[in-house]
């Protein structure tokens, strides 16, 4: 279980300043007016390699010994190259372990960062199985969330949004393997504001909200999401933590992920990928159903990443021009 306190939060930041982007906060006056509150919208697409996840690696890569041959991982993309990234500016070698189906610009991504990639099935089980063979190779292990490290490092942005926004009543993050819902957690419970935490996760991979609802992490996980980032079964320490300061997750259908990429794209003129909409459309979701409870509420949304397959987006737009 975590050893994670709110404090090591504070050390964790220490040592990935510098490497990391203080991403802008984000506002728009059309989906405030729409939902009723004011929404603070933390820009995590443009971290380094494109998603918050660079945080976590960062932090995890630099507390590695100087006498490391190399660090290994699973990913289905973001981490692997934000840990490629991360391992190569060390001078290290990243090997990432990704499913055979991950979306093949995520894939790219972790090569151009300097990682070496290794296909397995697309299951959580090859996935661990895959890493355990490089850590038998000597191969340092940095998982993509059930870590500590990668907790801190990740709690680091709720931190700076916290510091960014005054007053903030809740914070609602995308919840995959819990890496950024739990340092979430830990970072709102450090700003001792009483600030809420939310977690967003699709309906077709909703393993942390019925473990939440069933006092214990569920291990049967079939996830059915286009959201491929928030694929993973989540960790035990994560989950202990959300446990821990009372987290409550919202889910949402494949559709309201959609419509929030698209919002988020007309409104704030920025791309998104779906796990990193997937906070917005939980939000739309809890106000529609409890307007009243959200009235006036300043309520922070974080915005994972930005990593989007774009081709398929202009070829169909060129499919649609040949037409005319």
């Amino acid at each position: 279980m975590s050893q994670l306190e709110p404090e090591d939060l504070v050390a964790a930041r220490a040592r990935i300043a510098g490497r990391i982007i203080e991403t802008p906060v984000m506002r728009s006056d059309a989906l405030d007016d729409q939902l009723g509150c004011e929404i603070l919208f933390k820009c995590e697409q443009l971290q380094v390699t494109g998603s918050f996840k660079f945080r976590g690696a960062s932090h995890a890569v630099s507390l590695v010994d100087d006498s490391c041959q190399g660090v290994a991982t699973h990913s289905s993309g973001n981490h692997g190259a934000a840990l490629a990234r991360a391992a190569h500016e060390r001078g290290l070698t990243a090997h990432v372990v990704m499913p055979d189906n991950a979306v093949r610009f995520k894939v790219d991504a972790v090569r151009r960062n300097g990682g070496k990639v290794h296909f397995c099935a697309p299951t959580q089980q090859a996935r661990e199985a895959g890493l355990r063979d490089w850590v038998e190779q000597g191969f340092e292990a940095i998982p993509p969330y059930d870590d500590d490290r990668i907790i801190a490092g990740q709690g680091s942005c709720a931190m700076e949004l916290i510091e960014q926004v005054p007053d903030l009543d809740v914070v609602i993050a995308p919840v995959g393997g819990g890496g950024l819902l739990a340092g979430t957690a830990l970072a709102a419970a450090r700003a001792q504001r009483g600030i809420r935490v939310f977690g967003a996760e699709p309906t077709g991979a909703d393993d942390t909200a019925r473990s939440l609802a069933s006092g214990h992490r569920v291990t049967e996980h079939r996830p059915r999401t286009i959201a491929d980032g928030l694929r993973a079964l989540v960790g035990e320490r994560n989950l202990a933590l959300m446990q821990r300061y009372g987290v409550e997750v919202i889910t949402v259908e494949e559709d309201r992920i959609l419509d929030a990429m698209g919002r988020i794209w007309s409104d704030l003129k920025q791309v998104v990928e779906p796990s990193g909409a997937v906070a917005l459309a939980a939000l739309i979701r809890a106000v529609e159903a409890q307007p009243a409870d959200w009235a006036g509420r300043r309520v922070g949304v974080i915005l994972s990443g930005g990593n989007l397959e774009i081709e398929p987006l202009i070829d169909t737009c060129r499919a649609s021009a040949s037409g005319q």
